[in-house]
């Protein structure tokens, strides 16, 4: 099962223009929006959809009114969506839609879709550095930040649930969906990576109460460090209010940086997120700050050195 990972995600909310404002601010592109919603979508075409919470179309919410309504998977050709199919039919209901694409729900009630998936291939440079002892990687008066240097979101990189039963959430993926557990932290939960994508992971589990059951978090690659930075801090500058970062996970190794939404969740920023192959050992630690983040920064203002005191 060639299973790449999330092409999109959907939501139903309470107000899509919050939502748009947000969603755009980040810097995903909005397609064929209207009053009633639409794709907010990455560089490579994933992205997030957004629907008002009444639309018929839309899968039914969990219990509890969590805005998390569909997480959509992208795979490589038909035969996976078709292996699949008769996997997921031995013990619960697939729906096989005339545009060739699947329906069904894990056993936690998330609903999921499988389809050939939408991302495009990006041909675009990544973050360079200079540094010493290595050659150059920026051509002489080539810069490396500028003013109105783009910082958009280039892929949806994962997405991690709040489930009340952490063996069942596993074992579905695992067992049933063919991901790998890469690392966990005891007491969170497990980090996996479906088999045809080798980055750290595309979802992560934390083990809550049933009442909670939903999304805690999304986020999108960008191309660096830098990247992430500039794209956070413009999101600041505009108004929308910081969670948690930016700082450096050690699981990953991927930068982050979260923010609020009217999602019901935190987005993120990601960048630089470890890649791994069957080789790989999983680790396990104890969940703490320790084993949760290698540094976290504290953002303020733009400041400048003077001969006054320092602050």
């Amino acid at each position: 099962m060639n299973i790449i990972g999330p092409d999109y995600l959907v939501f139903g909310v309470d107000d899509i223009a919050a939502c748009t404002e947000f969603l755009t601010a980040f810097g995903l592109e909005p397609v064929n929006l209207t009053e009633n919603g639409g794709l907010f979508a990455a560089l490579d075409g994933t992205g997030i959809i957004v629907r008002h919470k009444n639309d018929p179309d839309l899968p039914a919410a969990l219990p509890n009114g969590a805005m998390l309504r569909q997480q959509v998977y992208g795979v490589r050709t038909d035969a996976d969506i078709v292996a699949i199919a008769d996997e997921l039919a031995k013990d619960r209901k697939v729906h096989r839609l005339a545009d060739g694409t699947i329906e069904t729900t894990d056993d936690l009630g998330f609903a999921l879709k499988f389809q050939i998936t939408v991302r495009k291939q990006l041909d675009m440079p990544a973050e360079k550095i200079n540094a010493p002892g290595a050659p150059a990687q920026r051509a002489p008066n080539e810069l490396g930040v500028w003013d109105d240097m783009p910082a958009k979101p280039r892929t949806l990189s994962h997405n991690v649930l709040f489930v009340p039963d952490m063996e069942a959430a596993t074992g579905f993926y695992c067992n049933r969906l063919g991901f790998v557990i890469t690392d966990e932290l005891q007491g969170a939960g497990p980090f996996l990576r479906p088999k045809a994508n080798d980055d750290h992971h595309t979802l992560f589990f934390i083990r809550t109460p049933e009442h909670m059951k939903g999304m805690e978090h999304l986020a999108f690659h960008m191309g660096g460090p830098t990247e992430l930075m500039v794209a956070g801090t413009r999101l600041m500058n505009k108004g929308f209010e910081s969670f948690w970062g930016p700082g450096r996970h050690k699981f990953g190794s991927n930068w982050f940086w979260y923010f609020k939404s009217p999602l019901g969740c935190n987005v993120e920023y990601d960048a630089d997120m470890d890649k791994h192959d069957d080789s790989w050992v999983a680790r396990q630690r104890p969940i703490s700050p320790e084993a949760s983040q290698m540094f976290l920064l504290q953002f303020r203002e733009k400041w400048i050195p003077g001969p006054g005191p320092k602050p």
